[in-house]
């Protein structure tokens, strides 16, 4: 048996400003050389956990403990976050909160200016912590200006430079394209194996995380550990749905289907599963299921016409880019970190004036429209939640643009309680904004556009850092804005969205429109897959492994299946 590491042993966490712990009793030990991965809907303490690691808990987050947290066998409040720091090294969620350095060389090499290394050795460091995540020609480069897998690339690279024992990410896939995202689990993996670093994962995305295998899973759920399993006895078990976790797509195909999955069945990677008995009730299943019956088209909304648009004229992002939006329907838009996703609804918005083309809603040309008055019909959630917040409290935030507009307060009130109640804030309607996590902001904003009611929503990855209660929760509410005209468009990298929501997915590479189709379509594409840094969806590549002849079908019939039992 290998070292423990860290050990917690009835150890309780209550943070000042509350009246209840958020952990209670935890028991855990995690050893030399571990992958362990760590999942829980929000709330269910799990940052709280990894704070308690690296020192953030109780020294930046003060609050009461009581039991022991021992790191390498010593006690943490007697080593501090200093000394924590050169045990345990941190990736956050959110990449541009971590930058303290104006290129990658000067922020990788960031911990070993303040530990005074000679220079020489600095370099040498830095240079190598560099090329172990394969960004060694960035070192020149502004943080802000790179990819979302570079920036994380980066703020790994500032970890490794220390020489930590332990590895601590925090949601690393939140912000990457499928691509990318698989390629960060993989360097997480590599750079484990080869360093023998104990590595803690913490990530609502368990199907992507299982690209490459954990040690084990942890369900963190109300303060208390749930479960501590092997991946394939978890999956196996009924935990996961009791926690509000959701599970690999392609087990909910199976179980679908009527098959009991069982550790022995290899469920932790669709690639080793075993289908001896899956694969006939899999094909029988879907002879039985119904076929989806297609909507009738809605009229047209928004409508852009051979946009181009580039932050240098001689290098466009986007070029001669055409597509229609119809009244009432949930669009998702998807590529490649840099494809130009973001950069679309930023036109739409007005927020950039296209060097070339136009954009109409309701047939009307919207190029002489300030970003006020486009505002009145089109509201835009940016991706980072710490962009668009501006008030202190949470239901001043919500209020503020209905306030603006100049609405009664009754009507204010309860129109800001009911969003507040559908996005999951209704408890913490009087908190500071500062005390929520990420994932609570994200909802913060959203909620703080819903609450305006406008005819088209664009939202810029509405899901990252949401656990499934919520993520559905958001989804169901969205979907049903349809009924009522307002036009959803979301910019996602989280391909069970586009499967489970978008009734159509446009598809950008380089700048131009690479696919306009059904999602299911799309993400069984494998052209369009590999062109645009997506991922092929799991429910494809189960259908091949059964032997069914039209696995796009199958895809489709699963969707408005999962639907159906969603919706009860």
């Amino acid at each position: 048996m290998s070292k423990t590491v860290i050990e917690f042993t009835d150890f309780t966490f209550k943070y000042r400003a509350q009246q209840e712990p958020t952990l209670h009793k935890i028991n855990l030990k995690i050893h030399e050389g571990e992958k362990i991965l760590i999942v829980g809907p929000s709330g269910s303490g799990k940052s709280t956990l990894a704070h308690c690691i690296n020192g953030l808990i109780p020294f930046a987050y003060p609050g009461e403990t009581s039991g022991t947290l021992t790191v390498k066998g010593r006690d943490t409040k007697e080593l501090g976050i200093a000394g924590l720091s050169e045990v345990v090294g941190t990736v956050l969620q959110d990449p541009d909160g971590q930058f303290v350095g104006l290129t990658v060389g000067e922020d990788i090499a960031f911990s070993l200016e303040n530990a005074a290394v000679p220079v020489r050795e600095m370099h040498e460091r830095v240079e190598a912590a560099a090329r172990a995540v394969d960004i060694q020609e960035l070192l020149a480069a502004s943080p802000q200006e790179l990819s979302g897998g570079q920036k994380q690339k980066t703020m790994l690279a500032g970890v490794l430079v220390s020489n930590v024992d332990v590895l601590l990410f925090d949601e690393p896939l939140a912000s990457l394209d499928p691509y990318t995202g698989t390629g960060a689990i993989e360097l997480i993996d590599r750079l484990q194996r080869e360093t023998g670093n104990t590595v803690i994962i913490i990530e609502h995305r368990l199907e992507e995380v299982l690209h490459r295998p954990v040690d084990r899973i942890i369900v963190m759920n109300e303060g208390v550990i749930a479960a501590d399993l092997p991946a394939a006895e978890l999956l196996s078990s009924g935990l996961l749905a009791e926690s509000g976790i959701r599970e690999p797509l392609y087990l909910t195909a199976l179980k679908y289907a009527g098959c009991e999955i069982t550790p022995e069945m290899n469920p932790q990677h669709l690639n080793g599963i075993k289908l001896e008995t899956g694969a006939a009730k899999l094909r029988a299943w879907y002879e039985a299921s119904e076929v989806p019956q297609e909507a009738e088209a809605a009229p047209v909304l928004l409508e852009l016409r051979d946009l181009t648009f580039g932050y240098d004229k001689q290098a466009p992002v986007l070029q001669g880019l055409s597509f229609s939006v119809r009244r009432g329907e949930m669009l998702c838009i998807a590529g490649r970190n840099g494809a130009g996703k973001s950069t679309v609804s930023k036109l739409i918005c007005g927020f950039y004036r296209p060097s070339a083309g136009s954009i109409l809603l309701n047939g009307r040309d919207l190029a002489a429209d300030t970003i006020k008055e486009r505002a009145e019909h089109i509201g835009f959630v940016m991706q980072n939640p710490n962009h668009m917040i501006s008030m202190t409290l949470l239901y001043d935030e919500i209020a503020l643009g209905i306030k603006l507009r100049g609405f009664a307060e009754e009507e204010i009130r309860e129109r800001v309680h009911r969003v507040l109640r559908i996005c999951g804030l209704y408890e913490f309607r009087e908190w500071p904004v500062s005390a929520l996590s990420y994932g609570q902001k994200k909802r913060v904003t959203i909620a703080s556009i819903l609450v305006l009611e406008p005819e088209v929503l664009i939202l810029d990855e509405p899901t990252a850092g949401q656990d499934y209660r919520h993520y559905n929760e958001i989804m169901e509410f969205l979907r049903g804005l349809g009924s009522t005209g307002i036009t959803v468009i979301m910019i996602t990298h989280d391909m069970h969205l586009m499967l489970e929501y978008a009734e159509r997915t446009i598809v950008l590479a380089e700048g131009r429109k690479l696919a306009d189709a059904r999602p299911e379509v799309i993400l069984t594409d494998r052209n369009i897959v590999g062109s645009a840094n997506l991922k092929e969806t799991s429910l494809f590549t189960l259908a091949v492994k059964a032997g069914i002849d039209q696995p796009v079908e199958f895809v489709r019939r699963f969707i408005e299946c999962d639907r159906g039992n969603r919706r009860g």
